[in-house]
């Protein structure tokens, strides 16, 4: 399984931003992940300072959410999405975004996959895909 570090996963999203405003050719998640950071105009200037997205620290204490783990679910959600699993979050994601446009239905898929991986860390376990899948089937029937 592939895991990266943290810094990994901040250069990463640097690297395809740069190579998107460069106009460079994209490879693999690196089209998903410019696209990503397209549709987040408020993480341009970070992702413009690779030196300084590897520095800085974001803390839930302090009321911040990290945008690199905000770019990273929307990379998963994106994933997901594209081969239908867990089965039937396509659907899903496909009813929200018909009520909602896509960015915004992405962010309701993120929400309830903030809330599992916190559960599924809180609790010390694996994450519960069933109930992954529930919230976002709740989500999309309202």
């Amino acid at each position: 399984m592939f895991n990266p570090s943290r810094d990994q996963v901040r250069q990463f999203f640097c690297t395809a931003w740069k190579k998107h405003q460069e106009r460079l050719p994209l490879v693999g998640a690196e089209v998903a992940a410019a696209d990503i950071a397209a549709r987040h105009p408020e993480y341009h200037t970070l992702l413009n300072d690779a030196d300084g997205a590897l520095s800085a620290e974001w803390t839930p204490e302090a009321g911040q959410m990290n945008p690199f783990l905000h770019l990273s679910l929307h990379l998963a959600i994106h994933e997901q999405i594209s081969i239908d699993q867990p089965p039937g979050i396509r659907a899903a994601f496909e009813t929200l975004r018909a009520r909602l446009g896509p960015h915004d239905a992405e962010h309701v898929i993120l929400e309830c996959l903030g809330e599992t991986i916190w559960r599924a860390q809180r609790q010390g376990g694996a994450m519960d895909a069933a109930a992954y899948l529930e919230a976002v089937q709740r989500a999309a029937a309202r």
